[in-house]
Parts: structure tokens; C-alpha cells; sequence
């Protein structure tokens, strides 16, 4: 079989680059990924996978999610990352953030590590193996939307679609297997109270002053998490809770007819952010009985679940003997929760480092790609080529 001709490595990575794909909550700035997942598709059919285009419902635009599949069979192994990026502030770049740049022994550009820079990565180490015979499928999955509201991912969890039995996500973790993560809520609290003159209380209902006791609750509320969950695995080892934005009122002189809250909200593996919510909604419940008041309380986005996949699972153990690093966790929140939904046993390793990410200048060390494809190839090896025995471990 000859070994197809795709384009080179450096090129790909240009192509994905130059396509600007940004997710984002303001219209103004989202765009489709449309144009990424053809032309991944364009690429991963010229290896022989077959491919799927998956439609994802989004706010703004048109979306899609990208199934590639090499092989036949069950088990297998799943490649996932995602082809959106955030925003970008152009002016902060020393370079065009749409155009691949390499100086300092780097390549640069706005997705180059997180993580549009990872498909180029898994066709240039499947291409080689592809003379050989495939037991079990290795399946590609490319998502829409994950800065954003995650909707690719939880487009594939609706569909309940079948992939592979273990799964990696590129996302930078500097070469290190990562199985486990914190969750993440983004709630909002709306007080609607009745303005009034402020000379006589009496004349309206001030929802600033409800606004206290909800504070109050839920500082008390995090304390009492902290104390009950703990994970020393975690840098910062209890769920936390952001107060991070409350706006209220117009004037000194007027009672305050409105007050809006925005917090966010960590759990810990084994924490469900159902139940989380339940226990906030009757204690906000409470306040607004005691104090004759209106309170609102509702998700700005649909919740991401933590992620845990156990030190045990001999896909964390072979990701460590690969790595030569023991699995850790990490503050940032990834698809991971809705791969493990689906079945499998899932690890987030990538060669970039998530503190180049969403930042001016993302870039992705030149002297990392080689190794990481190299991780790459036995990974598909082991579980995609060898004995099928391998893949129901």
C-alpha cells in the first residue's frame, strides 16, 4: 500500500492556523468552524478514514463536529480535540495570530496549542502505519464550540455515539497524562425588589439589602463545602466558589429595585453539579421567604461535570509508562466528562502548555512535536494494531 501524500507537517498546521474559528458568546466575534472540519475532512480522507460531518446547534452560526474512522471492529482508540479558539487581542501579538510564525525555536499562532495544532499532529503519526493492519478502529473526533458552551461535545453525549472504548484529548498539558479536573457552574442570582424613596424604607422592597443575606448564605455555603470535600490531588484541594460580578440599583437617593449576582462554582470529582444546584435553589428559596422578595436563580451556561478517570485504568497506566509521568489534575475544565459519559476511559495529554493558551503570542515548542508524535504512534499501535485482547483490558 503507498503511503498517501498528504501536505507537510508545517503546511497543515499554516492551513488550520490561517482560518479564523473563533467560538465566542458575542455574535459579533463567532464564527463557523465549518471551514476547519472540511478541510480536516479533506485530509483524513486522503488517508483512507471514513468520515462523518456531524451538524451541532449553536446560538450564533452553523457548526459541526468531525468523526474520521480508520478501521472496523469495536474497542479501538479516540483522538479528540477541538477546532474552535478564543478571541484574540491582534494588537498584544508580535505576529499575525492567522498566520503561522516560527522564531525562538517555536511556532506561533492563535490555536497552535490549544488545539488546532493537534490534527496535524495525528496525521503525521498515523501515516506510517497505515501499511499495517488494523484490529480495532481508531477514530478521530474533531468538536465545535468547546470555548464556549462545549455544545460539540455534548452534541455527541445526545446522540449517545459510538466510539472507542479509550480516548485521548490534546489539550497542552506539557506532555503530561492529566486524569482528573474540577467541574465548573456559571450561575447567576437576580434580585427583583420595588424601588422607592429612600426617606421612607417603606415605600419599596430593597433588593440590595436581600442581596446581603444571599452573600452571607452562600460564603457560609462555601465554607461548608470546603469543609466536607477534599481532594489532595488538586493544587487548591476544595471546591471553590467566585463571587465575581453584582450590579445594583441606580441611585444613593432611590431604594434599589433590582440586584444581580454572577458567581462561579468548582466541584470536585464525585461532586454533581445537579445537587449543587438544588442545594443553592433552596436556600435562595429561604431568603426570599424571609425577606418577601423575588429571587431569580438560573445557569449562564449549562454546566460542565468534573472529570475523573481512576490512577487504575490501565489506559492512565500506559499513558504514564509512554510519558514517563505520573497522572496529575489540573484547574481547567476540558471534554473529558462527556468522553467518559460515552463509555470510555479517557486522558488529556497535548504537547503545548496552557499557559501559552488564550494568551498573546500562543506558541508550541518546536522540540515537543516530534516526541509527542512519537507518544502518538505507540498509542495507535498498542491499541488500534496489536491484539484486540488489548482494547476490553
Amino acid at each position: 500500500m503507498s503511503t498517501p501524500v498528504l501536505p507537510p507537517l508545517r503546511d497543515m498546521l499554516a492551513s488550520l492556523i490561517a482560518i479564523n474559528s473563533i467560538s465566542s458568546a458575542s455574535p459579533q466575534l463567532d464564527q463557523s468552524n465549518q471551514p476547519v472540519i472540511h478541510q480536516l475532512a479533506t485530509w483524513f480522507e486522503l488517508l483512507g478514514f471514513k468520515v462523518d460531518l456531524m451538524p451541532v446547534h449553536t446560538t450564533h452560526s452553523k457548526k459541526l463536529n468531525l468523526i474520521a474512522r480508520y478501521g472496523e471492529g469495536h474497542g479501538g482508540l479516540v483522538l479528540a480535540g477541538h477546532t474552535d479558539t478564543v478571541p484574540c487581542d491582534e494588537h498584544l501579538w508580535q505576529s499575525n495570530p492567522f498566520q503561522l510564525t516560527e522564531r525562538d525555536n517555536a511556532y506561533f499562532g492563535l490555536g497552535i496549542c490549544d488545539m488546532k495544532g493537534f490534527f496535524p499532529l495525528i496525521l503525521e503519526a498515523v501515516k506510517p502505519l497505515l501499511s499495517q493492519k488494523f484490529q480495532c478502529p481508531l477514530i478521530v473526533v474533531a468538536t465545535a464550540d468547546e470555548e464556549t458552551s462545549m455544545d460539540g461535545a455534548r452534541a455527541l453525549v445526545e446522540a449517545q455515539q459510538k466510539l472507542g472504548r479509550f480516548a485521548l484529548i490534546g489539550e497542552p498539558t506539557n506532555m503530561k497524562p492529566i486524569n482528573m479536573h474540577k467541574g465548573i457552574m456559571m450561575e447567576r442570582v437576580v434580585i427583583h425588589g420595588s424601588s422607592g424613596h429612600s426617606s421612607d424604607p417603606s415605600l419599596g422592597n430593597n433588593a440590595l439589602d436581600a442581596m446581603y443575606y444571599v452573600l452571607g448564605d452562600l460564603i457560609q455555603f462555601r465554607q461548608q463545602l470546603a469543609k466536607q470535600f477534599n481532594n489532595p490531588l488538586f493544587t487548591v484541594p476544595s471546591p471553590t466558589m467566585n463571587l465575581g460580578c453584582i450590579h445594583g440599583g441606580d441611585n444613593p437617593n432611590r431604594i434599589c429595585g433590582s440586584c444581580e449576582l454572577a458567581f462561579d462554582l468548582r466541584p470536585l470529582p464525585g461532586m454533581s453539579t445537579e445537587n449543587l444546584r438544588e442545594s443553592i435553589q433552596k436556600r435562595l428559596a429561604l431568603i426570599a421567604e424571609q425577606h418577601s422578595i423575588d429571587i431569580e436563580f438560573n445557569p449562564l451556561f449549562p454546566s460542565v461535570e468534573a472529570f475523573e478517570t481512576p490512577a487504575q485504568s490501565p489506559f492512565v497506566q500506559y499513558c504514564q509508562q509512554l510519558t514517563q509521568h505520573e497522572a496529575e489534575s489540573v484547574a481547567f475544565a476540558t471534554e473529558a466528562p462527556f468522553l467518559n459519559a460515552l463509555g470510555m476511559d479517557t486522558v488529556v495529554l497535548g504537547p503545548g502548555d496552557i499557559a501559552k493558551a488564550h494568551q498573546p503570542d500562543e506558541c508550541l515548542p518546536l522540540s515537543r512535536i516530534n516526541p509527542f508524535i512519537k507518544i502518538l504512534q505507540r498509542l495507535i499501535h498498542h491499541y488500534c494494531i496489536t491484539s484486540p485482547n488489548v482494547q476490553t483490558t
